[in-house]
């Protein structure tokens, strides 16, 4: 069963290796809502523990790790993107476990704009009243436990964006594989495929003109067609190891590869330290060609991340907590991202 699994791995990397970050196709790609890690708890490294997350907030990173939820987990995330931009996103994420092995996820995910003007040809300052633009994601997966090593999952993912008068809809999966091994388990591996789907095209009456084909004739309506674009599909490749200092202190070292089909490659580095399994202190670093410069930098990411959580046991086995997590990441232009969570395990 490893070697197979080790197998669809390898297959699924060659497979995808045309995929590789190509700047030539920067900006043509859209729903770029799906590479925003809404988290708080795995964003604090910057993701590059894609090979040993755990539970609901697995769903964003590698859909393999929702098979460790150990009965039911609920999950709130909320994030101040680009401190000052007036962008909000929420999530909510739900877990449960199915038998011994399987657990069923489901993930939403919305983002807030504000208010914005509206404008026209002949009023271009505005003056016409304001619209709200709605993002919105939300997911379904199934992830199982084939062993103590293997692990597995698939996620199904509806997309929508629009304003008042035009939309566009879409849909795309992840699937993910977590391989865990070692005599404490705790050396980590993980592949995650992500936002895999075909192209989506915006539609609705903002699209569609008025007016007459000459004097006095009736009336027609000219309905342009919008251009289709991609889905932003990318590859993760991930490892962790855990140092297991005593049995109240943890030091966990994890790397990520992210293979972007339209934008540049990425590589992220986290640590965490845990002590006692309440207190989490984790920072991380997400590198891609030219972040150092202000003149070739291409994103509004600047590099490094740093997060804080405290998980507080209950039950009579303490296998059942409330955890809260925060993140920062830091950017130029704006004040950074500023992400707060709340996690339910029972």
């Amino acid at each position: 069963m490893q070697r197979r699994t080790a197998g669809m791995a390898v297959a699924l990397v060659l497979s995808t290796g045309v995929w590789a970050g190509n700047p030539d196709r920067a900006g043509s790609a859209g729903a770029a809502q799906l590479l925003i890690n809404p988290w708080a708890r795995s964003s604090g490294w910057a993701l590059a523990n894609s090979s040993s997350i755990r539970g609901a907030e697995a769903m964003f990173g590698n859909i393999a790790g929702l098979a460790h939820t150990h009965r039911t987990e609920v999950l709130f995330s909320t994030t101040n993107w680009l401190s000052g931009s007036g962008t909000t996103i929420n999530s909510v994420g739900f877990a449960q476990k199915l038998g011994a092995a399987g657990v069923l996820g489901v993930t939403a995910t919305t983002m807030g704009f504000g208010d914005l003007e509206i404008t026209t040809v002949d009023n271009p300052a505005g003056g016409l009243g304001t619209f709200r633009p709605s993002f919105a994601n939300i997911g379904f997966s199934y992830a199982k436990s084939f062993s103590n090593s293997i692990h597995g999952g698939l996620l199904i993912r509806m997309v929508s964006e629009s304003i008042a008068n035009v939309r566009a809809q879409g849909m795309c999966f992840d699937a993910g594989i977590q391989y865990v091994t070692g005599e404490k388990e705790n050396v980590h591996f993980g592949i995650a495929l992500k936002n895999v789907g075909p192209a989506m095209a915006f539609s609705g009456d903002g699209l569609s003109v008025q007016g007459l084909l000459v004097a006095g004739s009736d009336q027609l309506t000219l309905e342009q067609r919008s251009a289709h674009f991609e889905i932003p599909s990318l590859l993760n490749i991930g490892a962790a190891y855990d140092l297991h200092l005593n049995e109240r202190h943890r030091v966990t070292f994890a790397g990520n590869f992210t293979s972007n089909s339209f934008t540049k490659d990425q590589a992220m580095l986290g640590i965490e330290y845990a002590f006692n399994r309440m207190i989490h202190l984790r920072g991380g670093y997400m590198y891609e060609d030219g972040i150092t410069s202000d003149e070739e930098r291409t994103t509004v990411l600047t590099g490094p991340t740093a997060g804080l959580s405290v998980d507080l046991p209950f039950g009579e086995e303490k296998k059942s907590a409330i955890a809260f997590d925060y993140s920062y990441r830091t950017s130029n232009p704006f004040a950074g991202i500023h992400s707060i969570g709340v996690r339910i395990s029972l």
